[in-house]
This record gives structure tokens, C-alpha cells and sequence, in this order.
């Protein structure tokens, strides 16, 4: 008799293994680019000259380092916002002048009133489903009478997230316009507790619920040790947390497009630097929105004055951000809604 149960268990086990190994087969499949090539002809317009004149305007020592809530933040802002004006990319209606106020009241002792910057393409088929794309546009100010100029942090998002909404603005005028809405958010106080994106989800200016996914990009132009021989890679976190999809979403992006090598060490549970908890797409899983996390790992110059433009890695920053783009334009353009549910 206990023979007879212990067989009856396998079979069930084995009956329910094969189950979800269909299905993850099945979803895996069924991720498919309706037309590559016109993916790949707005992945190209992501030029590594453009990325770093962005790069070194917005970690240039003009604006000392970008602390929030100080001028050079403000600054920065400013450039921003221009750039999206200068490119016709719309403000949300309730906020036309493309800033999110967050009041000193919301930020640690000190600190002046910032701002997060938001600016968006609207959906042509799904216009009240949003994809974010986002990136911190702060960085730790001037310390000792140094500037931290904060390239690859968080200058390398911030200059990812302006090229990709020019991708998205040039297939838009061209008449490939996504199905969903694409938010492009640039926060504030990221480096003093993630502050800006907290007051963003509790503030939202588009519905959290109706949040399909977010991107969030954190230094992504350096290479760090572990990758020091093989610089041809991305460290991806969070993306099987929430959304299982999202996961193969990003894995096929990438090998229809890039051929990045997606290195998930800290996405363990057990990772001891808890990364998954320490950048701005952490407030978005906390309201149960499907996250990336994308970044390139630790660095000597991280958290440093020495932090600079002329280190970037420009070409490797490119094809990291097309990779991103690539991801984001499956998500806004299919004709099913990411799930956030864990297959």
C-alpha cells in the first residue's frame, strides 16, 4: 500500500512537472517581433555620440555634482525637460510643465524641494496602459571641495533614457506609434533613499495599476571585476520576481538584438548586496508592477569624484541601452498586456 501511494505521488509530481514545463515552453514561444526590422531600424538611431553628449553634459562640474534639491540639480532638470521640448515629447496633462514637485517635506533634513521630471509618448491602441522607463537624474553633490560628477551614476541612465524616448518619438512620427503609452520618468533623491520614485508610486501621475512595466537603468556605461576579461554583459535583477514573462521578454530582446551575456548573480535571493532593494524600480514591485533592474555592477570610481565622462565605455553604454529599447518596445507593442504573475 505505501508502495502503491509513493508511486501515485510520482506520477502526480511528474504529471505536474511536465504541466508547467508546458507552459513555460508555450509562453516562451509565443514571444515573437511581429517585424524585426523595423525594431532594428529604431535600435540603430541609438547612437554612441549621442549618449555621450549627454553623458557629459549632465555630469559636467557645472552642475556640482547634482544634489537634490540644489541648483545643479535643478539644473540638470532643466536640461531635461528642454531636451523633451526640443524633441516635441509631451508632459502629462496634469503636469505641463513636465515636473513632479516633491516637497522637502518628503525628503531628509536639509534638503530643499525637488522635482522628478516626466514626459511621455501616448498609446495608440492601449493609451491608458503605461510602460516606464526610468532613471535617476541625482548624485551625491560636492563632498570635501570635490565634485562628484556621477558619469556612469547615474549619468549612463539618464542618457539612455533621452535616446530611447528620441527612438520611440522618431517611430512615433513615422507612423509606428506604440500600442501602449511609454513613460519616460527621471527621479529625484535617489541617492539619499530612493525618495523620488517613493513619492512617484504614492503620488502616481498615471495609475499604478494600469503600470504594465518598469525599466529602471542605474549605471549601466562601466564594466565592473568580475567582468574585467569578457565585457560583453548586463546584470539584469528583479526581472523574474513578479513577471515570468517579463524574464523571457527581456531574453529574447536580447538575443534577437544584442547578444548581451544577462548575468543574474544578484538577482539571488540571498544576494548579500540586496540590490534588488537599493534602486528606484523597488518602489514599482512594491505596488506589484513588473521590474527590471539593469546595471553594470560595482566599479572603482563608484560612489566617487573620480566617477567621470572620459570613463564611460560608449559603445558597450549603446548597446546596453538598445537592448532596453528592445525589451520596451515588446512590452508597449503586444497585442497582450504583460502579466505579473510567476509561472
Amino acid at each position: 500500500m505505501k508502495l502503491l501511494f509513493a508511486s501515485t505521488l510520482i506520477l502526480v509530481g511528474s504529471c505536474a512537472s511536465l504541466r508547467h514545463s508546458e507552459k513555460i515552453d508555450n509562453l516562451r514561444n509565443s514571444i515573437t517581433y511581429d517585424d524585426k526590422k523595423v525594431v532594428e531600424k529604431y535600435l540603430n538611431t541609438i547612437k554612441p555620440e549621442e549618449l555621450k553628449t549627454h553623458v557629459v553634459e549632465v555630469s559636467s562640474d557645472k552642475y556640482n555634482g547634482r544634489m537634490t534639491g540644489e541648483e545643479g540639480h535643478d539644473d540638470v532638470c532643466d536640461y531635461i525637460r528642454s531636451y523633451y521640448k526640443s524633441k516635441e515629447i509631451k508632459a502629462p496633462k496634469s503636469n505641463k510643465d513636465y515636473y513632479q514637485k516633491v516637497p522637502k517635506s518628503v525628503l531628509p533634513d536639509n534638503l530643499n524641494d525637488s522635482q522628478n521630471v516626466i514626459a511621455y509618448i501616448k498609446g495608440s491602441e492601449f493609451p491608458d496602459e503605461y510602460v516606464f522607463i526610468t532613471a535617476h537624474s541625482d548624485h551625491e553633490g560636492i563632498k570635501d571641495g570635490e565634485i562628484y560628477n556621477g558619469a556612469d551614476d547615474n549619468g549612463s541612465g539618464t542618457a539612455a533614457v533621452l535616446e530611447m524616448a528620441e527612438a520611440f518619438k522618431k517611430a512615433t512620427n513615422d507612423g509606428y506609434r506604440p500600442k501602449r503609452s511609454v513613460v519616460f520618468l527621471h527621479v529625484t533623491g535617489e541617492e539619499v533613499g530612493l525618495h523620488g520614485s517613493r513619492y512617484y508610486t504614492e503620488n502616481p501621475v498615471f495609475p499604478i495599476e494600469e503600470t504594465v512595466a518598469t525599466l529602471n537603468i542605474d549605471m549601466i556605461g562601466r564594466v565592473d571585476d568580475r567582468h574585467i576579461d569578457d565585457e560583453n554583459y548586463i546584470y539584469l535583477i528583479g526581472s523574474d520576481k513578479i513577471s515570468t514573462e517579463l524574464h523571457f521578454i527581456a531574453q529574447k530582446a536580447n538575443k534577437e538584438f544584442t547578444n548581451l551575456s544577462l548575468d543574474y548573480k544578484y538577482n539571488e535571493d540571498n544576494d548579500p548586496n540586496r540590490y534588488y532593494y537599493r534602486s528606484d524600480h523597488y518602489n514599482f514591485a512594491l505596488q506589484n508592477v513588473p521590474v527590471i533592474f539593469f546595471f553594470n555592477g560595482e566599479h572603482e570610481d563608484y560612489t566617487k569624484p573620480t566617477d567621470t565622462a572620459d570613463k564611460i565605455n560608449y559603445r558597450l553604454l549603446t548597446k546596453r541601452t538598445k537592448l532596453i529599447f528592445a525589451t520596451a518596445w515588446y512590452i508597449a507593442n503586444s497585442d497582450e498586456r504583460l502579466k505579473p504573475e510567476i509561472i
